[in-house]
């Protein structure tokens, strides 16, 4: 099928000529003229798009699938405080606490306080959340001081999330959805973010023209071996951004999942958090609870220190690895099977039950804190770019996020960004176009990303140093050095992830090298104390110069 449209863009003469369906599956062949572009399908995304309808033409973009996000691998829920004034103010509490110091107030303010209306609407939207006797049922996670958790289908809340999104922008006019497009580089002119160049499924390059741009593209947890994040998450959007010259803000930040599967040949399956708000416990090798030496909270103290503590119970004093795991064979009273429909068929597939077995679990990199620094309306340092979700920082998570408001900072912040966006008054007239390219050889790039991977969790994972820190510089040259002499425009897709990752890599290693202290997600050998005097403030990476700001 051909479709073509004229749309009302901000480009003269603009039109829209694509191949396949409008609001449909791949979108190839020339595209100009388009208010807005949207890169990212997941929750952030999504819900821009939906507040940029109302004021012109929306391209969204995805590197896959619309359905493959980090947002649909979302097991525990979106954390909202819908029971009054004095439960925001709570959950305003425990994310500013859970931050270790380093929350941006005014952010986490915004996030608890809108998150009720963005939550009323998904409802209102067609997003079947799990409910008992006609209630919408709540659980509690670590760090949270009461149970304010909505999850639905057991443990699929992203996914459900993300397909009620997804079929109500699909409803929606003026809204253009393209998957398998992968996009490449910013447009810039005179300062000014004013489009986007992307590769579509069949390696034509395009260069599209917009009015602002809004990166909602994820995370990068495939910077590291051990990961929860599906392989899309290779953090391009931010790769770009830096490209561009944007400021990115706390990148040292990265948040390690406590309790991902831990089995020989398999990929770290993400155990909930879930699963200890129903009781689940820790135990060692000798068969032993041991949180209590860590923390007076137990499983559900803050991320950072159940990652550690597992970590450090992981390890035997001579240095070998020993077993942690999840235990939840004294839970009683629930259906885990029915509670956690997808851990346990997953679980099932490898011959392991909640109910009857302990669970091998090690942390694994899941969620970066820091990213594209925006204010409180998604505004980038670049005018023109807009960031939202996890590629965006707007200090919120601070040090350490807060479970389960990761899906809720998608929400509440692709709303403002749209209501920014939509105000942007600014006049195209940039020359856009497609052209064929012909790609290079994908040889070696699979080994020198691998050795990266590996290079990130052992020098700068969840326990760092000074003096190895700089390792990971060997692995970032070494992948570097094999792309640089291929011109931009004969990269393949998997050499432009590539070269996202080695940026990713090096920011990571820069902020953290700069920060002499430990907090939160960010722990160095040696420097094991938070120093509040000279690192409560937020690192600013541009370029490559590294500075402090309160």
């Amino acid at each position: 099928m051909r479709l073509h449209c004229d749309l009302p863009g901000a480009v003269t003469g603009g039109s829209l000529e694509c191949m396949g369906t409008l609001n449909g599956t791949s979108v190839q062949g020339n595209i100009s003229g388009v208010d807005f572009i949207v890169l990212g399908a997941g929750i952030a995304g999504l819900r821009a798009a939906m507040g940029l309808a109302e004021a012109g033409t929306v391209l969204v973009l995805t590197k896959e699938r619309l359905s493959e996000s980090n947002t649909a691998y979302a097991q525990g829920g979106i954390a909202v405080a819908m029971g009054g004034d004095e439960d925001v103010a709570l959950h305003l509490d425990d994310t500013i606490h859970a931050g270790d110091g380093l929350v941006n107030a005014a952010a986490a303010a915004v996030l608890v306080e809108e998150g009720p209306q963005r939550v009323e609407e998904l409802l209102a939207w067609g997003t079947e959340f799990d409910r008992e006797a006609g209630a919408l049922m709540r659980t509690r996670e670590g760090a949270h001081s009461r149970s304010r958790i909505l999850h639905a289908h057991g443990d699929a809340t992203g996914r459900e999330i993300g397909r009620a999104l997804l079929q109500r922008v699909q409803e929606t006019k003026n809204i253009t959805l393209g998957e398998w497009a992968f996009a490449t580089q910013l447009v810039v002119d005179a300062g000014r973010v004013v489009g986007l160049r992307w590769l579509d499924a069949d390696h034509n390059l395009h260069t599209v023209a917009a009015r602002a741009v809004l990166l909602a593209a994820g995370g990068a947890g495939q910077v590291y071996s051990d990961t929860t994040n599906p392989a899309v998450a290779t953090g391009d959007g931010i790769a770009m951004a830096m490209a561009a010259g944007a400021e990115l803000e706390d990148i040292e930040f990265y948040q390690f999942h406590p309790t991902a599967l831990s089995l020989p040949g398999v990929p770290r399956f993400l155990l909930s958090e879930a699963l200890r708000g129903e009781g689940a416990w820790l135990v060692n090798a000798r068969g032993e609870r041991f949180m209590e030496r860590y923390d007076a909270r137990l499983e559900l103290a803050p991320r950072d220190v159940v990652a550690r503590a597992i970590a450090r119970e992981g390890l035997s004093e001579a240095g070998e690895a020993l077993p942690v795991y999840l235990d939840m064979r004294h839970v009683t009273g629930i259906d885990l099977a029915k509670r956690f429909p997808g851990i346990s068929a997953f679980l099932a597939g490898h011959r392991l039950a909640l109910a009857t077995d302990l669970i091998p679990v090690r942390p694994a990199a899941h969620y970066l804190m820091g990213g594209i620094k925006t204010d409180l309306d998604g505004r980038t340092s670049l005018p023109g770019l807009y960031a939202a979700g996890e590629a965006a920082c707007t200090g919120v998570h601070g040090a350490n996020r807060l479970a389960s408001n990761s899906l809720l900072e998608g929400l509440v912040y692709g709303a403002r960004a749209a209501k920014a966006m939509r105000e942007e008054s600014y006049l195209l007239a940039v020359k856009t176009g497609v052209s064929a390219v012909e790609f290079a050889d994908n040889a070696g790039v699979e080994d020198k990303i691998a050795t990266l991977q590996e290079a990130m969790w052992l020098y700068a994972g969840l326990l760092r140093d000074g003096a190895t820190l700089p390792c990971t510089r060997k692995a970032i040259a070494a992948l570097e050095e094999r792309i640089d002499p291929v011109p931009v425009e004969h990269r393949t897709r998997r050499m432009h992830e590539a070269m996202s990752l080695a940026a990713i890599a090096e920011a990571i290693t820069a902020c953290a090298l700069a920060r002499e202290e430990s907090r939160g997600a960010h722990s160095r050998n040696d420097f094991p104390q938070r120093d509040d005097v000279k690192f409560r403030k937020h690192s600013v990476l541009v370029g490559n110069v590294v500075s402090f700001e309160a």
